[in-house]
């Protein structure tokens, strides 16, 4: 389908501008980012290329129509005038999201049933039927966006989203989101070939999008999306996107990306999930505290996720951890850039280093913030 569409391709707020690039560098038209996602217009191909290859979008929506609205009702009868049957099937089960900002009607529940409302209502006028609906697992997911006047309805075109990528067999307390990481990653100006040490590194986010990375593996290699349950699915074209995909691979040729963890049991889970992703012989792994651990070349990009405190005694040690971790920063990686990220934001004044550069960014609805600091021995440490 060489037509244009118009898509949105959401992704964890702070993360806009990098989606950006990554969208033009994948071949993306009329790029503009605003809170939450990137606008875009491109052709079929572009859309199944954007699901397979981003890194840092959680989700790439089909946009179906944009127009003003007052009530419900409006909002109903618009829905009902699309041609739902021409885009997905009546055995395929949907669901309806709506989210809002700066909506005046009373509840976005009930326009979510008028939505669903009007698929149904379409479909039984169609072929006398109507679709079910699925809230856990729907082979179809309408996303419904208001603001004050407007309204636009989406079809979304990767169904679990794309920071599921196939390959995490276990987790820890609290993993971090894959496209977060990999979004992080881009952040730090990290590249393929330049040494990368999580020196916390849990579960294994951050070095198996890195991993991924370094030998061009696409993020979305080992699942399926929703486009390829539509009517007007191109199973040939989808072939070509992904075997070119495949030909962009490349054999790991020297390691350079190393992580480590005082906790053999997440060591485990990390050398799984490594496995699982295809990326185990990229990282080298070992066991050690992270106040401890040497830098493993003279410079490279140290990139760590702190634990959160939530309780009061895990806020007291904490308290104790941050300075311990700026000392062993001073003493052991001089030379190197350090990035934290953190919902603590205490971390700032109690690493008592002088950081270079604060960004912000959210974790689901959490703020955080990613911390930089350029390692020059002598000139980052802050008075007691």
């Amino acid at each position: 389908m060489k037509q244009r569409f118009h898509f949105f391709a959401t992704c964890p707020r702070g993360l806009e501008a990098v989606l950006s690039d990554e969208l033009q560098q994948l071949g993306a038209e009329e790029v503009a980012a605003t809170d939450g996602g990137v606008a875009f217009r491109g052709d079929w191909a572009l859309m199944m290329t954007a699901n397979l290859h981003s890194r840092i979008a959680s989700r790439i929506l089909w946009s179906l129509l944009e127009k003003p609205y007052r009530s419900e009702d409006d909002i109903y009868r618009a829905a009902r005038a699309l041609d739902w049957p021409e885009l997905f099937s009546v055995e395929r089960t949907i669901k309806v999201a709506v989210t809002g900002i700066g909506c005046k009607l009373r509840s976005l529940d009930f326009v979510a049933l008028k939505v669903k409302d009007a698929i149904c209502d379409a479909f039984r006028a169609a072929v006398d039927a109507r679709p079910s609906v699925d809230t856990v697992a729907p082979d179809m997911r309408i996303h419904v966006f208001l603001t004050e006047k407007m309204l636009t309805l989406y079809l979304d075109t990767s169904g679990d989203a794309l920071f599921k990528r196939g390959y995490r067999r276990e987790t820890g307390e609290a993993p971090l989101r894959e496209n977060l990481a990999a979004g992080i990653l881009r952040l730090t100006g990290w590249q393929p070939g330049e040494p990368l040490l999580d020196p916390m590194c849990g579960s294994g986010t951050f070095l198996i999008e890195a991993a991924l990375i370094a030998r061009g593996i696409a993020p979305g290699g080992k699942r399926s999306f929703a486009f390829e349950r539509y009517p007007q699915f191109d199973a040939d074209a989808w072939a070509r996107v992904k075997e070119a995909a495949l030909a962009k691979e490349r054999p790991v040729e020297s390691i350079s990306i190393y992580g480590s963890d005082d906790n053999a049991a997440m060591l485990s889970i990390c050398r799984t999930n490594l496995a699982a992703a295809g990326v185990a012989d990229c990282v080298e792994l070992s066991r050690a505290d992270a106040l401890e651990r040497s830098a493993p070349a003279e410079q490279g990009v140290l990139v760590c996720n702190p634990p959160y405190g939530i309780r009061l005694e895990e806020q007291e040690s904490l308290a104790v951890l941050y300075p311990l971790l700026g000392h062993a920063l001073k003493q052991r990686f001089a030379g190197w850039r350090a990035y934290y990220f953190t919902g603590d934001l205490r971390l700032a004044k109690l690493i008592r280093l002088a950081a270079s550069k604060r960004t912000v960014l959210f974790n689901g609805g959490l703020e955080c913030r990613l911390f930089e600091y350029r390692m020059v021995a002598g000139s980052n440490r802050k008075p007691a």
